[in-house]
């Protein structure tokens, strides 16, 4: 037993499920199709799989090496390993972590909403403009959108409650596969809706004239964004990951299943967008405001309505787990606390912070600091400080600090040549961290 009464993955199989899961999150579904339909389709999608494969990887390799090592968490396991002052860059990823739950469950409570509404048949309206509205008047009604908020964090406390092999893994192994059946069947619906193969055609045409550096920049973020990094959370399973399982490998499944999952998330989406004639780079309101008006028109519309909205909610929760995770074994180590003591106090904050970035889009939707709301402020202070901070961290730690801990566990199930071991060294402690510094100054 360790980390506040959780046992260990029960298989492999199952840690790169939950890791992927993890990994997968809104991003595919609502983030991936409109960065690819404003940043020029496949001119976006190449550099972000390239970037994927290489510094992805190497910071995955980083986060999963340390946790492994340590069997501690995000904190523990760099204190123990690197020794006490580096804790600190595990420290910032979870009190990252800890903010993006608070305003992440705010979109998964939109999730749960049209999730209902898919079943029962309303909000699934042909008129893109009354959609408008109808979404507008829901997310300023602040009392009803905190309401499902809270659902969606009690959803995922019940998950994590049950601790890693009981409840995050069991939870992985049936929604992660259901997931990627739900998106086929939505697939092969909207590539075969008249002019659905379009949408396909825009996603993988390559339109080099939209070639340019924003494009680029993008999909250095998008990578960093995909893959759950500096958030604790990968640091956090790999704590639980058996001594003796193969780690690149391991790595690798994670990193193709969440290209794998963007992939699929564009193809979901953009055949649809194409075949009803609307605008493929309309943003975040494609997944709350375009689709619904696809549905609308659709054959058997409200069926994959309820299909679609089902496939957000998934990877919305299989995200918000690993979040609660690393804060819950955070809490239990620091404070030695209970699990369920740390599962509570972190949904009482999540639950706070929570309400003032579900009040953005209401009463407080005049409030701003630096020209952002307090919603927008949380994403941009995450994604642009907290992540790339512990993240610059982490790889400086596993590359330069505790390098022989890293080769040791990069070779845990099989011997690696001097000359992959030095590619690598180099990839985590030289390369990854400039990817690092440039995304998050370009950000700034």
């Amino acid at each position: 037993m360790s980390q506040g009464g959780s046992t260990g993955w029960g298989s492999r199989l199952g840690f790169i499920l939950a890791s992927a899961g993890s990994a997968v999150g809104l991003g595919a579904i609502w983030k991936f199709p409109y960065m690819a339909g404003t940043n020029g389709g496949s001119i976006f999608m190449i550099p972000y799989i390239f970037f994927t494969v290489t510094v992805g990887i190497a910071l995955l390799i980083a986060e999963f090496s340390m946790g492994r090592a340590g069997k501690r968490g995000a904190v523990g396991s760099l204190n123990k390993v690197c020794g006490k002052p580096w804790g600190f860059f595990g420290g910032v990823g979870v009190f990252t972590v800890f903010l993006i739950l608070s305003f992440y469950s705010v979109v998964g409570g939109w999730c749960i909403k049209y999730t209902i509404d898919a079943f029962t048949g309303t909000g699934i309206i042909a008129d893109a403009q009354a959609l408008g509205a109808h979404f507008g008047s829901f997310v300023s009604n602040s009392a009803v959108s905190y309401g499902y908020l809270l659902v969606f964090l009690l959803m995922t406390a019940f998950v994590v409650l049950r601790g890693v092999e009981a409840g995050i893994e069991k939870l992985s192994k049936v929604l992660m596969p259901s997931l990627f059946i739900l998106m086929l069947i939505l697939i092969v619906r909207g590539v075969t809706l008249p002019g659905g193969w379009k949408g396909v055609e825009f996603l993988f045409t390559p339109r080099w004239e939209d070639f340019n550096a924003t494009a680029l920049f993008n999909a250095m973020g998008f990578c960093f964004f995909s893959l759950s990094l500096g958030a604790g959370t990968m640091i956090t399973y790999g704590s639980y990951l058996n001594p003796k399982a193969d780690l690149p490998s391991s790595v690798g499944w994670v990193a193709f299943l969440a290209i794998l999952s963007s992939v699929l998330g564009g193809l979901m989406v953009m055949p649809a967008v194409f075949a009803f004639n609307l605008d493929p780079t309309a943003g975040p309101g494609l997944t709350f405001v375009t689709m619904p008006a696809i549905f609308a028109q659709m054959p058997m519309g409200q069926l994959f309505a309820i299909f679609f909205y089902i496939c957000l909610l998934v990877a919305a929760l299989t995200s918000s787990v690993s979040m609660l995770e690393a804060c819950t074994v955070l809490l239990t180590q620091t404070f030695s606390i209970t699990r369920r003591t740390a599962i509570i106090a972190t949904l009482v904050g999540c639950a706070v912070v929570g309400f003032c970035a579900n009040l953005s889009f209401g009463p407080w939707s005049e409030v701003k600091f630096f020209g952002k709301n307090i919603f927008d402020l949380l994403d941009y202070v995450t994604s642009n400080v907290g992540m790339p901070l512990s993240t610059f961290g982490i790889a400086i730690a596993a590359a330069w600090v505790a390098w022989p801990t890293t080769a040791s566990e990069l070779q845990s199930a099989r011997k690696l040549s001097p000359a992959t071991l030095n590619a690598l060294r180099v990839l985590i402690g030289f390369l990854s961290p400039l990817f690092v510094l440039i995304v998050a100054l370009g950000s700034l």
